[in-house]
């Protein structure tokens, strides 16, 4: 079927599908990694996999570049206080970051490149800017010349005059030739030498928002498909991204740009002040596992504000049971026979009804709605005791098929830890290793927090999960 998607840039639903014909070539706006991850950030990055992997449901091939950003005024400040350099600093978090991410079972982007691997990029863009009159400097730094840009505000539709309560914009004192005007390249008196590198226009570092243009352009070409982001990066970030990019190529930057809306915690704004910035293992360690934590992340439409409630939670573990309860009846199916015309017609139906949802402007709850049908009519063949094992593959094939978008249909095993468990039980084993036993204490339970009981014996470690 042909994908749609709402563009931020046209404000309209349109066709997405790669414009040569062979590889969608898509962008994601990664985590500043200053510290870990919360829950609003990952209700971005679920809502990316799942159209990710709903591109690849239909059948296209996807190039995803995901950036880390791994200097910024924050990470500065916060490793000059710790005594510690930019990469020793920022490596924890990009660790957190990618353990977070396979917990939620996110697949991974083709390629995750980190601001300070780019700086080289970023310069010659500064350079092609500054050649076509759309940059200047002022007091060592480089600014973009936002009049340079007649279609500035087209994204978000911002009114120059008036700059939006709350947005990130830069809070540099130097001279400009226009309020509006950003930064490039920043010049910035008694920072760390670490956090600077040499250029044309002086030592200094990049502006936050030229690293996302240098290696969108790098990997994805002067001219991509689609970019993504949260709803509060459509102004200044991704405004000054097609500023800059345009300017320097003085041709098209994304043609398709995809915002997600903010996530609610209890009908609240989330923030660190409130204590409501929760991470992943916090949620976890309320007991909480990590299939129902992206099933309700799934479970809005991504251009809806989602209210992210510990009740919501439960009620997500619940749908989840009665999905997993499901699948574990068609493995007990016996009766030999093929697939009746019964069990084909319900899988086409919701095979189709799921189709058709995700590819309106991927609309999940609805798609949620088209599984959940599927296994209520299931139900109901199992319940009538005519069910063969033909019925029990043809309907298990149609949830596996619906897994690889949402990727929690099928129980977790057993046998196997998910990434953060696995994190934590190896940390443990090297406390102990290291006979730091009340360190090895806090892990033990952490990972009881989650779940996981662990037994140590003359013969090892072993571990099993609370029934």
């Amino acid at each position: 079927m042909t994908v749609r998607l709402y563009n931020t840039l046209t404000g309209r639903v349109e066709e997405l599908a790669p414009s040569d014909g062979e590889e969608l070539r898509m962008y994601v706006c990664g985590l500043t990694v200053y510290s870990r991850g919360h829950i609003g950030n990952f209700r971005t990055f679920v809502a990316t996999d799942l159209l990710r992997r709903t591109l690849r449901y239909e059948g296209m091939r996807v190039r995803e570049v995901m950036n880390i950003t791994d200097v910024d005024d924050r990470i500065i400040q916060l490793a000059t206080e710790r005594g510690v350099g930019l990469e020793e600093f920022t490596a924890e978090h990009i660790k957190t970051f990618e353990e977070d991410r396979a917990t939620l079972r996110m697949e991974p982007p083709e390629l995750v490149p980190r601001a300070t691997e780019h700086i080289p990029e970023m310069i010659a863009l500064v350079q092609r800017l500054e050649e076509r009159g759309c940059a200047y400097r002022a007091d060592g730094s480089v600014y973009f010349r936002v009049e340079s840009f007649p279609e500035y505000g087209k994204l978000s539709g911002i009114d120059l005059s008036d700059t939006p309560e709350g947005a990130r914009v830069d809070t540099d004192k130097y001279d400009k030739e226009n309020a509006r005007d950003f930064v490039l390249w920043k010049a910035k008196a008694g920072e760390p030498d670490w956090a600077q590198w040499d250029a044309p226009f002086g030592r200094g570092r990049p502006g936050w928002h030229l690293e996302c243009s240098a290696m969108g352009m790098k990997y994805l070409g002067e001219s991509f498909d689609l970019h993504c982001g949260g709803v509060d990066l459509a102004f200044p970030h991704h405004e000054n991204e097609i500023a800059q990019s345009c300017g320097a190529t003085q041709g098209p930057f994304a043609r398709h740009w995809m915002h997600v809306e903010h996530l609610l915690i209890e009908n609240e704004t989330m923030s660190k002040s409130k204590g409501n910035d929760f991470k992943i293992p916090e949620v976890i360690a309320r007991g909480h596992k990590p299939d129902a934590i992206r099933y309700l992340l799934s479970s809005a439409h991504y251009r809806k504000q989602l209210n992210f409630t510990w009740d919501g939670l439960s009620q997500a573990a619940a749908a989840l049971d009665r999905i997993h309860g499901f699948v574990e009846r068609l493995g007990e199916i016996e009766a030999d026979g093929g697939a009746g015309e019964a069990a084909r017609e319900m899988v086409d139906k919701a095979n189709a009804a799921f189709s058709a949802a995700l590819c309106d402007d991927l609309n999940t709850s609805e798609a949620l709605a088209a599984v959940h049908g599927l296994v209520h009519a299931g139900n109901g063949l199992l319940a009538s005791g005519e069910a063969t094992r033909g019925d029990a593959e043809c309907l298990a094939q149609q949830i596996d098929r619906m897994d690889e978008v949402f990727a929690v249909f099928r129980p977790e095993s057993e046998g196997q830890m998910n990434a953060l468990e696995q994190t934590c039980f190896d940390e443990r084993q090297e406390a102990r290793r290291s006979r730091d036993f009340a360190r090895a204490d806090v892990l033990r339970a952490e990972l009881e927090a989650m779940g996981i009981l662990v037994e140590d014996s003359p013969k090892g470690t072993r571990w099993r999960r609370k029934r």
